[in-house]
């Protein structure tokens, strides 16, 4: 080979090498709304800062409300902690969970050839720790350039306002709270209560604030005027994330247990029902997270021996086939206005007292999900939402 045809070789190898270094380091910039956090929030004129803690030293209504909502939980849960611990969850899960950049270790500014595992990141001068435990807090919703954003507006608030209700409508819950992405094969995100409301008959009519802020005549601040205000602890599934904390619950189920005679004959064929209907949702019923689940369990038992001699159970969720590739294999949730009847039947029955038990629970995941989690006792897995019982006797 001659002298110049070795250069020529070696030129268009250093130039392949190159072009190919060039591509494999790509740099997609973020795009989609759950791929970055809110930019970095300065503090309003006025303010000594912007955490949940501050707001509260005049908002102490709010802040009390807000620290029993989910949302000031976040980041603390724990099985939010595990999840993210683990090596197949993406930077981004944290953007719904901590929203403000402020509150972020790292910023993130794109991403290596696209890969949501390869983000281009660099350390924030301006991490806030204490900030960051308080998951999803005021600023979150109401910060914004150097503003209060307010449904409502004040002059005589001690800082800059600005009114915008049409920015603190449902749009801004379902930002979070309508996170359908596809990540990879075996890893998706699928919260759909947004497109359940706007699929349901509320739409337009209600939206999220109308059922989970509910309205109240207070005082916003201090003694400065009574005013229609919405309450801030975001009542839901009522499941704490914690034992023994208080987390305030919206039902949106109505329970009717058919009626129970007083008396049976042991020549009777006994059948009870309780039926379960979504009447106060405004989406299906259970939402959001697909590892949530209710059971239905009714019962017969001997008051004699105390033992159930007849039972029944049943389940209403989704359920998903997570590995080695993620997809939803059954969903029985109930929609908008839908009633479901649960029956328990039993053939003749010797004479006694009995008592017909019917329990429902609301569960945030299954004890198997939790074993892999690693949650101990300390996490409420459910809460039981019915529970009534009714004594018969058979002669």
């Amino acid at each position: 080979m001659s002298k110049n045809k070795k250069i020529y070789l070696f030129l268009s190898l250093l130039l392949t090498a190159l072009l190919y270094q060039t591509c494999s380091d790509e740099i997609v910039p973020l795009k989609a709304s759950w791929e970055m956090a809110i930019p970095q929030q300065e503090i309003p004129e006025g303010l000594v800062g912007i955490k949940a803690s501050d707001c509260g030293v005049c908002h102490q209504a709010h802040y009390e409300e807000w620290k029993l909502s989910t949302h000031a939980h976040a980041w603390t849960d724990a099985q939010f902690q595990a999840e993210i611990a683990k090596p197949s969850s993406p930077y981004l899960c944290i953007n719904c969970h901590i929203p403000l950049q402020n509150q972020q270790e790292y910023i993130v500014s794109g991403l290596k050839k696209g890969d949501v595992y390869k983000p281009v990141k660099e350390k924030n001068p301006h991490f806030d720790k204490a900030f960051q435990m308080e998951g999803i807090s005021c600023a979150s919703c109401h910060v914004r350039d150097g503003k209060i954003i307010g449904s409502i507006g004040s002059e005589l608030a001690p800082h800059p306002v600005k009114k915008d209700p049409i920015f603190l409508n449902e749009t801004l819950c379902i930002s979070c709270h309508n996170a359908t992405a596809v990540v990879t094969a075996e890893l998706v995100c699928t919260f759909e209560t947004g497109d359940e409301w706007k699929a349901g008959k509320y739409a337009g009519e209600k939206n999220c604030i109308s059922c989970h802020m509910d309205t109240i005549t207070r005082h916003i601040v201090g003694k400065m005027g009574l005013r229609t205000t919405h309450r801030h602890w975001f009542a839901g599934s009522g499941i704490p994330k914690v034992k023994g904390q208080v987390s305030k619950a919206l039902e949106g189920l109505d329970y009717k247990l058919a009626e129970v005679k007083k008396i049976y004959s042991n020549k009777d064929e006994l059948n009870f029902s309780l039926s379960l209907t979504n009447k106060y949702a405004g989406h299906r019923l259970p939402s959001g997270d697909p590892e949530r689940f209710y059971l239905i369990h009714l019962s017969i038992i001997d008051k004699a021996s105390g033992k159930e001699i007849k039972t029944s159970s049943d389940r209403i969720g989704e359920k998903w086939e997570w590995y080695p590739i993620a997809k939803k294999i059954g969903d029985n949730n109930l929609n908008i206005d839908e009633e479901r009847i649960f029956t328990l039947k039993s053939e003749q029955l010797p004479k006694g007292n009995y008592t017909l038990a019917t329990k429902v629970t609301k569960h945030r995941m299954d004890e198997k999900t939790a074993a892999y989690n690693k949650l101990d006792d300390m996490y409420p897995l459910f809460i039981t939402v019915w529970d009534e019982t009714k004594d018969f006797v058979v002669r």
